[in-house]
């Protein structure tokens, strides 16, 4: 389903379902419900929405409807909407981290088994049944460490922030925040851009007009990285490889990991997006009464630094 056409039919109260087959529950299908960020967001989750239509449609037996939004009251009513439609599992990637137990406890209480993917949530491990996520926190880590590696005498860094309250903020956020206690490290300014390129973009050129000095933009994700360059190239500051600013993004985008290999951009994170595999086999277990192996399932991810970076990994891991 065109992208284009899944934020046209957003609603501005609970997203409407999306659906490529609505049938009963007589056709032996398993009912599910997707909620998930819009899909417009990035990169990464046009590709993490794709993996989700392809896995979950009537081919592979499934009965599949999808709800979008970036905003958790938005969400919540559309889990809420999913509980009194009798859905057999609801699969979750909560825009903020806080304000589900009240709703995944109606969801346990209807016999609902939530499968959350891609981010966590503040809530107890006995109201979800799985958990395949990526680990945020390792990824701001794994990030800072290839920073600190480079061995500036300053670092001035600008900091462009994600969706505040996001599984994905706060984990590449808190590396940032405990590097800045480093007597060398100095947030020029930390402001969210919501993960949007052009809001990015305003925040660099915001300092680059103060005359502020820094040396490193710290992005987290792809498409913000993209707007903060864009704002250097206005202004004629060097990035880069061998340039005045090192830049730092994630998500592991095809064309920002071609930024890497031309050496404009200096780092980019690895995010996952390919979850739906995995949840499948959860179900297909579930369904069978088989045990689940893991509960939590972190997906393997490593960065990628622009001295490093081959074209190969650009066509593995780019995405």
């Amino acid at each position: 389903m065109n992208k284009k056409v899944l934020a046209t039919l957003m609603s501005a109260a609970v997203l409407a379902a999306c659906s490529t087959v609505m049938v009963n529950a007589e056709d032996g299908l398993i009912k599910v419900g997707i909620i998930n960020n819009d899909p417009n967001e990035s990169g990464y989750r046009t590709a993490n929405d794709a993996d989700l239509q392809k896995m979950f449609c009537e081919e592979n037996g499934y009965d599949a409807e999808f709800a979008y939004s970036l905003k958790n009251d938005e969400q919540i009513a559309a889990a809420q909407k999913f509980i009194q439609d009798e859905v057999d599992y609801l699969l979750l990637s909560a825009a903020d981290t806080a304000g589900w137990e009240g709703v995944l406890q109606d969801a346990q209480d209807a016999g609902v088994s939530v499968i959350l993917f891609d981010r966590t949530i503040d809530a107890p491990e006995d109201l979800y049944v799985a958990s395949i996520v990526s680990d945020m926190a390792l990824e701001g880590t794994t990030a800072i460490d290839w920073l600190s590696s480079q061995g500036l005498d300053e670092y001035n860094i600008i900091h462009i922030q994600g969706v505040m309250g996001s599984a994905a903020q706060q984990g590449r956020t808190a590396a940032v925040d405990s590097f800045a206690e480093e007597e060398n490290v100095n947030i020029v300014t930390q402001q969210t851009a919501e993960w949007n390129a052009e809001k990015a973009q305003q925040i660099v050129q915001s300092v680059i007009d103060s005359g502020e000095s820094f040396n490193v933009i710290y992005a987290e994700n792809d498409d913000m990285a993209k707007g903060a360059v864009a704002a250097l190239d206005k202004a004629n500051i060097s990035h880069g490889v061998d340039g005045d600013v090192i830049v730092m993004g994630f998500d592991c985008n095809k064309w920002a990991l071609e930024e890497l290999l031309a050496g404009n951009w200096n780092y980019d994170g690895q995010c996952n997006p390919f979850q739906a595999s995995y949840i499948d086999e959860i179900i297909k277990k579930l369904e069978a009464g088989e045990e689940i192996d893991e509960k939590v399932v972190i997906m393997e991810e490593k960065g990628f630094d622009a001295t490093q970076i081959t074209q190969e990994d650009v066509d593995t891991y780019g995405i």
